[in-house]
């Protein structure tokens, strides 16, 4: 698996995992919403931490730089 994913790309996604968890915590969000945010958060950790969202690859998109490749 290539890594598609930058470094703020990783760091926003935790962060964004950490603020619903903790909003999932105070039950600042609940039900069946909460669930689901709790759900992507998990989504959001572990593509951090792989550095690799199968979502880019269907988009094409790429938030990492290339490593340049010399002649």
């Amino acid at each position: 698996m290539k890594k598609n994913m930058g470094a703020l790309d990783r760091i926003i996604r935790l962060l964004v995992a950490a603020v619903i968890v903790y909003f999932y915590y105070n039950q600042l969000i609940s039900g069946f919403v909460g669930i689901l945010l709790l759900i992507i958060s998990i989504v959001f950790v572990l593509t951090s931490l792989v550095g690799m969202c199968p979502l880019y690859i269907l988009l094409g998109i790429q938030t990492c730089r290339m490593k340049k490749q010399h002649p």
